[in-house]
């Protein structure tokens, strides 16, 4: 009986009278962008195909400050056509961030849209008459123990730490100098950010709009929830509290700071002092906080003053809203790998991509206005931590960049926002 429908199936006439359906089963079993990007290239019925969204996203490309990307999971170098985008200076979600004088200007490559937003320059302060409350600091050293964004908005070195675009109205930015920050709130296409003048300023590490909230993380770990208003002269979005929902413990804080340091073990003779960063991601609907520990050899008095990175491991909270806490957990879940990056983080389901889960990606991505360790190697790479067995690969050995200043700034970016 088969055989005897067999005979009676014609192919299509051509390849674009491909049934949609059978175009999204196609593009299921191709998770790289570069991939799906071919796919589109083809012909007109595929493009429209492949803009059905019947599939989950591709895989994020990994971004370069020279206008070079990789399309993962391959390790070629990828460019988008007819533009370079180099230059960046953060990248969100599927967003690349370039700061002008007159502006900030916004780009997604993948669809050519752009966004404009403020001038750093252009600041509304709330409340409006706000004043230094103590003079003579320092821009980018804080000394005293409250510190406002008074104190830090005529720095010529502030600058975005870190954007998220949470909706088609609202847009939050970490600003700030070195290891001081502030959160601006702004709409897109606005003529100014907002911020309250008079609010303490935080090391903050990350930031995350999760269930509809804005939450930022401090360097000592705790979660911070930011309500946000409208103002109700112009309507535009504005801080109306900052409040602590998270208290941590502190009993596994660790501090980058150069100066002062606290030598807590010795591996090979070497003694060696962690320095972490930490990561806020949402994954299967909970909030995870990932810290990431550092192995660093501590400075030696007449070897060398510099503290220099060595291995990484890894650590995963989630928040606990209702007790207060965080809940250390030893899994991400077998069918979850997250993406972290200090510009943009995310969890994905590793069963759609072929992938293997519990997982960590994670990237070399320093902030180049702060330095917390050097390195005694020259190129960076992506790695994975697998969180089952605590180590350390590199999933892809063919993409590596010199660690320059300026290519600090790698960043994941994520199509179909």
């Amino acid at each position: 009986m088969a055989a005897e429908n067999n005979r009676h199936w014609k192919p299509p006439s051509s390849w674009s009278a491909l049934p949609l359906e059978l175009a999204g089963l196609v593009l299921r079993l191709l998770p790289a962008y570069a991939d799906r990007a071919r796919f589109a290239a083809v012909c007109p019925q595929w493009r429209a195909a492949a803009r059905q969204k019947l599939t989950p996203p591709p895989l994020p490309l990994l971004a370069l400050p020279d206008g070079t990307f990789y399309s993962l999971p391959y390790g070629e170098l990828f460019r988008f056509p007819g533009c370079g985008f180099a230059g960046y200076k953060s990248a969100c979600g599927s967003w690349l961030v370039f700061p002008r004088d007159d502006g900030c200007f916004l780009v997604n490559p993948f669809s050519r849209a752009t966004v404009t937003l403020p001038a750093l320059s252009s600041v509304r302060l709330r409340p409006p008459n706000a004043v230094t409350k103590w003079s003579d600091v320092g821009k980018a050293k804080c000394a005293e123990p409250f510190c406002t964004w008074m104190h830090i908005n005529d720095s010529e070195e502030l600058h975005i730490i870190k954007l998220l675009l949470c909706s088609p109205n609202l847009v939050a930015a970490l600003v700030g100098v070195e290891y001081t920050s502030q959160i601006l709130m702004c709409q897109p296409g606005a003529l100014s950010w907002s911020v309250r003048a008079c609010d303490e300023c935080k090391d903050f590490e990350d930031m995350a709009f999760y269930q509809g909230k804005l939450y930022a993380i401090t360097d000592d770990e705790d979660l911070l929830v930011v309500n946000v208003s409208s103002d109700q002269s112009t309507g535009d979005p504005q801080v109306s509290r900052v409040g602590r929902v998270i208290k941590a413990k502190g009993d596994h804080c660790y501090k980058g700071d150069l100066s002062v340091y606290h030598v807590v073990c010795r591996e090979n003779s070497v003694p060696v002092m962690p320095v972490k960063k930490v990561y806020l991601v949402e994954s299967c609907g909970a909030l995870l906080m990932v810290r990431r520990k550092i192995w660093c050899q501590a400075p030696r008095p007449g070897v060398t003053s510099k503290i220099v990175a060595g291995k990484s491991e890894f650590e995963v909270f989630k928040a606990d809203f209702e007790h207060s806490r965080w809940i250390k957990v030893s899994t991400v879940g077998d069918d979850q790998v997250l993406f972290v990056g200090r510009r943009c983080s995310r969890a994905l389901s590793a069963s759609r991509y072929g992938l293997l889960g519990n997982r960590i990606f994670f990237l070399d991505d320093d902030d180049e206005h702060r330095v917390d360790y050097f390195y005694d190697k020259e190129n960076t790479s992506c790695s994975s931590y697998d969180m089952r067995l605590g180590d350390v690969s590199s999933p892809h050995p063919m993409i590596s960049w010199k660690r320059r200043k300026e290519m600090r700034l790698a960043a994941w970016l994520f199509p179909q926002d």
